[in-house]
């Protein structure tokens, strides 16, 4: 039997291991090369797909281990999937940047929130909620005020976003408008 080297899968997940963007860009368009009809499809297919052992995929690797260079080369993948969950605790990309901040020092924290703040860019929902109830910010350290602040910002957002959205509806379902206009 001949040694074929590492599958694309496994691939992707040491390049968002190790923040290797070159290695990533390399799997991404071998896979395109691969697919001629929907080449778009199929990197968007093998990236959602693409797991450790735990259950892992490639947004949560590379948020475990702060490879922000390599989430903002699969960020810009169509298609890809950036609410999963894993299988252990049902975190969210966002759920493992919050514990990879939380690791690191505290003159480290800065650094540390961008890998948040690029999930939060991207759309990742930091109300989504793991395995034991909690959202990204219930895992913050209480000490880092800035990342606590980005995530409440970023659930604020969101819910102003929805109120808005409820306003447009009413507007256009002719619902605007106090009771006191019709006499």
């Amino acid at each position: 039997m001949a040694d074929e080297g590492a599958s694309p899968r496994e691939l992707i997940l040491e390049a968002c291991r190790r923040n290797n963007t070159s290695l990533l860009e390399d799997v991404i368009a071998s896979l395109s090369h691969s697919s001629p009809s929907s080449p778009e499809v199929f990197v968007a297919k093998t990236l959602n797909e693409a797991q450790d052992g735990i259950g892992n995929g490639v947004l949560h690797i590379a948020a475990s281990y702060g490879s922000y260079e390599v989430l903002d080369v699969l960020l810009d993948q169509a298609g890809l999937e950036i609410d999963g969950f894993d299988r252990m605790e049902r975190d969210t990309p966002l759920h493992k940047a919050v514990r990879f901040v939380n690791g690191l020092e505290r003159g480290e924290w800065e650094a540390g929130a961008a890998i948040v703040e690029i999930l939060l860019d991207a759309g990742c929902d930091p109300r989504l909620r793991n395995k034991a109830k909690l959202r990204p910010l219930d895992l913050v350290d209480p000490r880092n005020t800035e990342l606590r602040a980005i995530l409440q910002k970023a659930e604020f957002a969101i819910a102003a976003g929805d109120d808005m959205v409820n306003e447009d509806e009413e507007e256009e379902n002719g619902a605007a408008g106090s009771a006191s206009d019709s006499d």
